[in-house]
């Protein structure tokens, strides 16, 4: 049988191009639904930028302090102050943008190897980019930005790709959205 050509009604088929009446009479509750989710992933993005921005200035603080008021070399004060801001954007992120309840252990894996990637390759450009002209503090702000990208990237696609909001289903804090969901089916 042609897979375009359904069987029945309510037995839509693989690439079936006609929807049907089920699916037209709830077309407004799928847009609806869609413009909700749509939503929820730019508060989900806001708030990866708000706590990113809040790392970064740990991580600024952090180096700052060790580098220049307790003269520890580059290195040690650049990787203490990395190592603090990721533990801290990957807690708070964890727990108030992706709502994940996740095995912490294992996703902190996942984060460990994107850095294991990201620090090199940002080491490497910052220095073929530095040695091109640009200025230092242009190439800071260029690989925050792919950071802060990629990074988003990861954790939403990959980390926490199947656990997003497991955290409140598992507390029950997501009343609100099962009530009014509960409404709409009666």
């Amino acid at each position: 049988m042609d897979k375009h050509i359904r069987t029945s009604e309510s037995e839509p088929t693989e690439n079936s191009a006609i929807p049907s009446a089920e699916t037209s009479a709830e077309g407004g509750h799928n847009a609806a639904q869609d413009g909700k989710q749509k939503k929820k992933e730019w508060i989900r993005v806001l708030k990866f930028l708000l706590f990113s921005c809040s790392a970064g200035a740990i991580q600024l603080v952090v180096n700052f302090l060790l580098y220049d008021v307790a003269h520890l070399t580059y290195w040690v004060s650049y990787l203490i102050a990395l190592v603090a801001s990721v533990i801290w954007n990957f807690t708070f992120n964890r727990k108030f943008t992706f709502k994940s309840a996740s095995n912490v252990p294992v996703a902190m894996l996942l984060v460990f190897l994107y850095y294991c990637a990201f620090t090199p390759l940002s080491t490497l450009w910052g220095h073929y980019l530095e040695r091109a002209g640009w200025p230092g503090m242009l190439v800071t702000v260029f690989s925050m930005a792919i950071n802060l990208t990629t990074e988003f990237l990861w954790q939403r696609f990959v980390v926490f790709r199947k656990s997003i909001d497991t955290a409140a289903k598992k507390d029950g804090s997501d009343k609100e959205d099962q009530s009014s969901d509960d409404s709409r089916s009666r």
